[in-house]
């Protein structure tokens, strides 16, 4: 049965292939189910069907994904594979709905390239899906993929429709995608108790990451990046020791860089008292399985992954997350961070889970084994994005164009960590809003650098700034000896920019009052008006005509969004 969120999500697949769409990309946060969104489309569709996995592992999990919506489907794989899989079905869901003449297929997209091109079934498929849909492109292998089934509609479900590459999803640019669907955001189903929500803890290592080049894909160098975390003297210990310290006895999965840093991990974590295992991309899928069976019991504690358990693994138990592996890519960061976000409840709520109020649910989630999942993150992670989109769970701004590689999201606040206890909170709060810290402040000759702080300022540049901002809605004084004809255009300028910037300054106003009302200082408010536009409140107030409108539209349009309106006297 779909949640009240994922309802509008299949209704809108179906508006958009009747308005004639053809390739949609539903865009929904890591746990919010999108495979349930996926399945009920192919249920309801009841055509053949492609179903492209990007790694063989995967195939099991895309599998195991349409077994466990009791969605009849046969196997393209070698015949072990098709043999373990069926197996992994029965051991983890009780059932297998395998059948080889079922007209809905899993395939690993590295499998279809030498798939039979005589196979009648190929130009029988009309609905196709890749999960991770952003991997899609024209002329990678994804998209010759999507070649060989000429007659279908497409779904590309992913969680962030984003690509590190700067390359555009959209038909118009080098993908095929003609609509996103948009679900919720990560932090609206927190808010709803459809997530779990978190725990951040910053550990500072001894990585220097600078000279670490990020390619042309998006992504930092792998061997230099290798090469730079094998040199740390304590980042192994470091993972072990936090990992008690915050979050002893939960289960958790720790990302590594490669599989040297792995082993170590592992035996760390072992000789620490704490039972773990790798998983690879070359672990077989029975042992996977196993594995996976043994960290549901609490056999095993620690999951140490190597670019796996990033992309289509629904694993419940997870607790906690430890981020061991630099990555420049958005999408991985928030594949990784979102395992640890499934909510988990004894299968009696979970049953029902749909039919509580939002209330009643977060107030299972309270009360249960996991009330927040811990994310420990001793690589930087989570601030090296921060500064640029926010963290995982906040809105996103999403465009099927080309895109600016590392534009700042316009609402991306930028987040701090405290000293004292290793929780980063947002840069414009002026104390750590978990245990009281003050940070100390560097320079203060511009706003730039005391992040919009205009308390901070030296005094003699904020004199100037405040004397420009007088001088633009104080009397025009013409220059003597002009002409009077270009007295008057001067005057008209200066006019238009007078009531430019008085029309500003009210919703300034408004804005500032609603952060009052939210119970933030004035101080935080300037600070939070920084980071949002980019500009000081006071020298915004010093800004030309069409500046001032654009800024001016910018804030009536978030005030219009947390539907803040203006009320007027009678």
């Amino acid at each position: 049965m779909l949640r009240d969120f994922q309802a509008p999500i299949v209704n809108e697949i179906y508006t958009a292939w009747h308005e004639g769409d053809i390739a949609l990309m539903p865009v929904m946060p890591t746990g919010s189910g999108k495979t349930v969104v996926f399945c009920k489309v192919v249920l309801d569709y009841n055509a053949p069907s492609a179903v492209i996995a990007h790694r063989q592992e995967l195939v099991s999990q895309a599998a195991l994904a349409l077994n466990r919506e009791r969605v009849p489907h046969s196997i393209i794989a070698p015949k072990q594979v098709i043999q373990q899989t069926i197996a992994l079905e029965h051991d983890l869901q009780g059932h297998s709905c395998f059948s080889s003449r079922a007209p809905v297929r899993v395939a690993g997209v590295d499998t279809l390239r030498n798939h039979d091109a005589r196979d009648r079934w190929l130009s029988q498929v009309q609905l196709g899906v890749i999960d991770e849909g952003h991997h899609v492109l024209r002329e990678n292998k994804w998209g010759r993929a999507v070649g060989m089934f000429p007659n279908a509609r497409w779904l590309f479900p992913t969680a962030h429709a984003i690509r590190a590459d700067n390359q555009g999803l959209g038909r118009q640019a080098d993908g095929f995608v003609d609509r996103l669907v948009l679900g919720p955001y990560g932090r609206q189903l927190i808010n709803r108790g459809f997530l779990t929500d978190y725990r951040l803890i910053c550990v500072k290592s001894d990585i220097d990451f600078s000279d670490v080049p990020i390619g042309a894909s998006g992504e930092f160098n792998m061997p230099k990046l290798r090469a730079v975390t094998h040199k740390s003297n304590q980042i192994v210990g470091d993972v072990v020791k936090t990992y008690l310290q915050y979050a002893a006895g939960k289960l958790g999965v720790t990302f590594a860089v490669d599989k040297e840093e792995a082993l170590k991990l592992r035996a760390a974590y072992n000789a620490a008292g704490v039972v773990a295992e790798m998983i690879t991309d070359e672990t077989p899928i029975h042992v996977r399985g196993q594995y996976m069976r043994k960290f549901r019991d609490r056999q095993i504690m620690q999951l140490v992954s190597v670019d796996c358990l990033g992309e289509g693994v629904d694993v419940p138990a997870i607790e906690v997350i430890s981020m061991v592996r630099k990555t420049a890519s958005w999408q991985l960061m928030c594949q990784q961070f979102g395992r640890a976000l499934r909510v988990m409840v004894d299968e009696g709520y979970w049953a029902n889970w749909g039919n509580y109020s939002d209330v009643e649910r977060l107030a299972i989630i309270a009360y249960s084994q996991k009330p927040k999942a811990i994310i420990i993150d001793h690589v930087g992670n989570l601030i090296w994005h921060a500064r640029l989109r926010g963290l995982p769970d906040s809105r996103q701004d999403y465009s099927l164009l080309r895109g600016e590689r590392n534009t700042r999201k316009s609402d991306a606040i930028p987040l701090r960590v405290c000293l004292e206890c290793k929780q980063p909170y947002e840069a414009y709060l002026l104390l750590c809003p978990y245990c009281g810290s003050i940070p100390a402040v560097a320079a203060r000759s511009s706003p730039e650098q005391v992040d919009g702080d205009l308390f901070e300022l030296d005094p003699a540049v904020l004199k100037a700034i405040r004397g420009e901002a007088d001088r633009v809605v104080g009397p025009f004084h013409a220059p003597t000896g002009l002409d009077p004809r270009i007295v008057h255009s001067i005057a008209r300028k200066h006019d238009d920019r007078r009531r430019g910037q008085l029309s500003l300054r009210h919703w300034l106003m408004v804005w500032g009052g609603w952060q009052k009302h939210r119970g933030l200082s004035e101080r935080e408010a300037q600070k939070l008006f920084f980071f949002k536009y980019g500009i000081d409140y006071l020298s915004a107030q010093g800004l030309g005509v069409t500046e001032a409108d654009a800024l001016e539209e910018r804030i009536r349009a978030e005030l219009t969004a947390a539907n803040i309106y203006e009320m007027k006297a009678a």
